[in-house]
């Protein structure tokens, strides 16, 4: 199964306070280092791997299949059924400014994860293939 959707929504409050803004991801983009796809944050628990992944005018796009795996046939089943639609992103922040919100210009982007209740209410898978 294949899923396309959104890791974050630019310019939006997050629940945490946090506003992404667009451009935050490009420096980590272009070093075209390898992004795992987890299940909920879980280094542990690959589900997959992310065949596109690029910044659009809405946000971070991310286009990912799913593995055969335990976890990624147990995230296919999950996604089908509509039980998790979320999307979400682990970084390290290099350049922020403010405070409540605080606003995110410079991310280190360690992982995308499919989750049950992202930090952005609007990232969202939002697209199924082989479902």
């Amino acid at each position: 199964m294949r899923f396309a959707g959104y890791a974050a929504v630019f310019d939006r409050p997050d629940r945490g306070g946090d506003v992404v803004r667009a451009g935050a991801f490009a420096r980590a983009l272009k070093a075209g280092s390898a992004v795992p796809l987890l299940w909920q944050h879980e280094a542990g628990r690959p589900i997959g791997r992310i065949e596109y992944l690029k910044e659009d005018e809405r946000g971070l796009r991310v286009i990912a299949r799913l593995s055969e795996s335990g976890a990624g046939r147990e995230a296919a089943a999950l996604l089908k059924e509509g039980a998790v639609s979320g999307l979400s992103f682990g970084y390290r922040v290099r350049e922020a400014k403010g405070q409540a919100p605080r606003e995110l210009t410079d991310l280190d982007l360690v992982e995308v994860s499919l989750v049950t209740f992202p930090m952005q209410p609007k990232a969202r898978v939002h697209a199924l293939s082989g479902a």
